[in-house]
C-alpha cells in the first residue's frame, strides 16, 4: 500500500459498499491505504435478508470496533438457536466461545451503514449512487482502474493497482474482468421473506418439514425477519394462493406466527444455486456474493462476506491477491456442500438432522479459523 495521493489515483477500488465491500474498504483504509468505495445506491438503503449473523461475524464486528453500534441501534441479542424437524424441537442455549455469548440479526440499513461509516472513519472515501462504467487496463491488459458513472450522468476515471467487485450476483466488476463460474451448486432454494410484529425474542427458529423449511429470525425495532424455503415451482404456485398457502408447506412455522402481524408483504427470491466464480485476476478481484454464492437456506452469507473481507484485505496488504480465493475456498467448500445438499429438499427430517450436525461441525471450524485458532477445515470424522 502506497498511500498515494495523486487526485483521481487510490491504493484500491472497491466497487459495492454493503457488508462486504465496507469491510473490505474499512480493513484497506486501517492499513494506510487510500480506499475509493463507490455505490450505486444512496447511503441508509435497505435489502432483504434473513439478516442472521453467525458467531464468525460477531466476533469480527467485535474486533472491528462495529459490535457495539448494533447494541445501541437496538439489535436484539440472540441467545438460542432453535430446530424444529417437524414436531421434535432441539433447543440449543448459546454458550461462551471466543468471547461471544450472543448472536445477532441487525437489518442491513443499521448493519451496511456502520460498516460504511466505520470505513470513512479509517479514512475510505465512499462515493454514493455511483456506478460502474468500465474498466481501465494497461497496455499488458492488466486492470489498473476503473470508470465510474457519476450521479450527474458524466464519466470519470480513476486508476488503482486493484479493482475490488463487491457488487453482489450480477457484478458489473465479475462481467467487464471477465470471472467465470468455476463451480456450480446443482440445486436451488426459493424464499419468501416478510417482516413481522407481535412475536417475542425466542432466538433464531429454524422448522424443517417434508420438502420445506422456514425461519423467524428477531431483528431491529420489534420485528421478526420470516422466510419460507421450497423448491422453486412449489414456492411459485403457493405463493399465488397467497402467504397462508406457503404456510401450510411448514406447520409448525405458521404455529409460531400465531400471534404475528404482518407489516410487510412478501419479498421473493425466486432461487439461484450455488457457485464458485473466479475471484481473482491481473489488477482485480471479487468479494462477498459477486464472487461466492451460497443458497440462503443455511443464512450464512453475511458471515461468509465478512470472512471473505478479511482474507482478501490481507491478500492485498500483502501483495498476494492470487492466493485469496484458494483460501476462500478450503474454508468454504465443505459448507457449499452441505447447503446444496439442503437446496435440494431431497432428503427426509432425519437426514437433514445429520447435514445440520455436519454443517455445525464445519462452522466451527470456521469460527475458530476466524478467531485464529486452526486451519478452517473440520478434522476428518
Amino acid at each position: 500500500m502506497t498511500g498515494s495521493q495523486t487526485p483521481n489515483t487510490y491504493d484500491a477500488i472497491v466497487v459495492g459498499a454493503r457488508c462486504a465491500g465496507a469491510a473490505v474498504a474499512m480493513l484497506l483504509a486501517r492499513q494506510g491505504a487510500r480506499v475509493l468505495a463507490v455505490d450505486h445506491d444512496q447511503p441508509g438503503t435497505d435489502t432483504m435478508s434473513t439478516h442472521a449473523l453467525m458467531r464468525g461475524a460477531v466476533f469480527q464486528l467485535r474486533k472491528w470496533g462495529v459490535l457495539a453500534e448494533m447494541e445501541v441501534r437496538g439489535t436484539p441479542a440472540i441467545r438460542r438457536t432453535s430446530f424444529l424437524y417437524g414436531d421434535e424441537a432441539i433447543d440449543i442455549d448459546l454458550r461462551m466461545e471466543h468471547g461471544i455469548d450472543a448472536l445477532l440479526a441487525p437489518r442491513r440499513a443499521i448493519l451496511d451503514a456502520a460498516l460504511a461509516g466505520a470505513a470513512a472513519a479509517a479514512g475510505a472515501e465512499l462515493r454514493y449512487g455511483t456506478g460502474l462504467a468500465g474498466l481501465v487496463r494497461d497496455a499488458a491488459g492488466r486492470v489498473c482502474g476503473a470508470e465510474l458513472r457519476l450521479p450527474s450522468g458524466g464519466i470519470e476515471t480513476v486508476r488503482a493497482p486493484i479493482v475490488i467487485g463487491a457488487d453482489g450476483r450480477r457484478s458489473a466488476v465479475a462481467r467487464l474482468a471477465g470471472a467465470g463460474i468455476l463451480h456450480r451448486g446443482r440445486h436451488a432454494a426459493a424464499c419468501a421473506y416478510r417482516y413481522v410484529e407481535g412475536l417475542p425474542n425466542r432466538g433464531y427458529r429454524w422448522h424443517y418439514a417434508a420438502g420445506a423449511a422456514g425461519g423467524v429470525i428477531p431483528t431491529n425495532e420489534g420485528l421478526s425477519c420470516v422466510f419460507v424455503a421450497l423448491p422453486p415451482p412449489v414456492l411459485a404456485e403457493a405463493r399465488a394462493a397467497g402467504w397462508e398457502a406457503l404456510l401450510r408447506h411448514v406447520p409448525t412455522l405458521g404455529d409460531d406466527l400465531a400471534s404475528a402481524r404482518p407489516v410487510t408483504a412478501p419479498v421473493v427470491f425466486p432461487g439461484l444455486p450455488g457457485y464458485f466464480r473466479q475471484s481473482a485476476g491481473p489488477g482485480w478481484a471479487l468479494v462477498g456474493d459477486a464472487g461466492y454464492f451460497r443458497d440462503p437456506i443455511t443464512a450464512h452469507g453475511i458471515t461468509d462476506a465478512f470472512r471473505d473481507a478479511e482474507i482478501l484485505a490481507g491478500a492485498v496488504v500483502h501483495g498476494r491477491v492470487a492466493d485469496y480465493p484458494l483460501t476462500r475456498d478450503a474454508l468454504s467448500r465443505d459448507f457449499f456442500e452441505l447447503t446444496d445438499r439442503l437446496a435440494s429438499f431431497d432428503w427426509t427430517l432425519a437426514e437433514a438432522k445429520v447435514l445440520h450436525q455436519a454443517l455445525n461441525k464445519t462452522m466451527k471450524a470456521n469460527q475458530n479459523w476466524i478467531a485464529g485458532m486452526g486451519d478452517g477445515r473440520a478434522e476428518a470424522a
